[in-house]
């Protein structure tokens, strides 16, 4: 249970951290759609382990295999089936904890509820399993893009250090350096300060920022399945996610609503708010303005430190930290956090089409 998500645009991901390989199963997606495996393949490239010294060493090249869904580099409309191969594990760094719960891991939990649990990389629990998500969070960008939906995540902080506001910044520039974060100045801070945690044995934590343009008004939908619900959800579900905010967030708190409420005014043809402290949604729907929110990552918890524990008997332990792991998981959740915006946004795009008999203005809209 727990493996799928969406309603229209559905995924059901699969594997194992140490296992022969993982994958995801798209159903949904409308026949007709140009596949761009390469588009796919790069999606992949921005999450893949060993990319930079300032992520985990496993070297895993992440290379996707479509198995069906496609033809002749088009969807046609039935399952695309995906699945990525490991090639790099090393099982044997975590023999030291089958019996032990690691801190601030899944491992006491998982056997809590399962009884059993694979020890090897967390198993399931692992954050191999988000290249799946990436997977398809790519085929959802392609699908987005037919709308001209545009989805893009930087990091904004590390530790203390903090980038300017995304509305200051050139998002364009987020690739330019190995922290993907878009202002240069802030991201050599946050180079120096993840190496200088890293070399200390230790892990830090970070905010990734996401931005969507040009979503149209009416996505969502009212009461339990409101917009930024859902994107709450699909954010809180990535590993080691610890918080979310969109719009003002908790910063809304000290305004005045005199300040705080964003006024309409007409635009063209277009209705607009002359303030976004709505974070682009109202009552759970998009109101057509840029859709922004943060999601806060905890520091990683495997840290190169002896840490005291117990097994699974509850016999006291020290539990010594091996294996590769990233010092500062937020560069490469850069590309995580925007799969799983749009995953979000094309499922509630397809949903939308059925919340009106159709017309031209419907069409016109969506």
């Amino acid at each position: 249970m727990g493996n799928s998500y969406g309603k229209i645009f559905r995924i059901t991901t699969f594997g194992e951290s140490h296992g022969p390989a993982i994958g995801v199963i798209i159903d949904g997606c409308p026949a007709g759609l140009a596949i761009d495996e390469t588009f796919i393949q790069s999606e992949l490239g921005r999450r893949k382990p060993g990319q930079s010294r300032i992520t985990t060493q496993r070297k895993e090249e992440d290379t996707v295999r479509i198995l069906s869904g496609v033809f002749e580099g088009v969807s046609t409309g039935m399952p695309i089936a995906m699945v990525i191969e490991n090639q790099d594990q090393r099982s044997k760094d975590y023999s030291h904890i089958a019996d032990t719960f690691r801190p601030s891991h899944a491992d006491y939990t998982y056997q809590a509820k399962y009884g059993l649990r694979d020890y090897r990389g967390g198993g399931r629990s692992s954050a191999r399993e988000t290249a799946a998500r990436v997977a398809a969070g790519a085929v959802a960008k392609l699908l987005l893009k037919e709308s001209g939906i545009s989805i893009q995540a930087y990091v904004s902080q590390v530790g203390e250090i903090k980038a300017p506001p995304f509305t200051d910044l050139d998002l364009s520039k987020t690739e330019d350096n190995i922290v993907r974060c878009p202002d240069p100045a802030t991201a050599e801070k946050m180079i120096s300060l993840i190496d200088q945690v890293r070399l200390g044995r230790d892990t830090i934590g970070g905010i990734v920022t996401c931005v969507i343009l040009e979503t149209p008004a009416g996505l969502g939908e009212p009461v339990f399945d409101k917009l930024h619900a859902e994107l709450g959800k699909a954010m809180r579900g990535i590993n080691a996610v610890k918080g979310f905010e969109y719009g003002s967030g908790f910063g809304g708190i000290k305004m005045r609503g005199s300040r705080h409420n964003d006024v309409f005014y007409k635009d063209g043809d277009r209705i607009r708010t002359k303030t976004n402290y709505s974070g682009g949604i109202q009552g759970g729907i998009s109101n057509g303005e840029p859709i922004y929110f943060n999601v806060a990552f905890k520091p990683v918890a495997t840290i190169m430190q002896d840490q005291e524990s117990v097994d699974k008997e509850g016999n006291p332990v020290t539990v010594s930290g091996k294996g590769r792991h990233d010092p500062c998981v937020v560069p490469r959740a850069v590309p995580i956090v925007e799969s799983m915006a749009a995953l979000v946004i094309a499922d509630f795009l397809l949903q939308a089409k059925t919340s009106q008999a159709e017309t031209p203005k419907v069409r016109e809209q969506l």
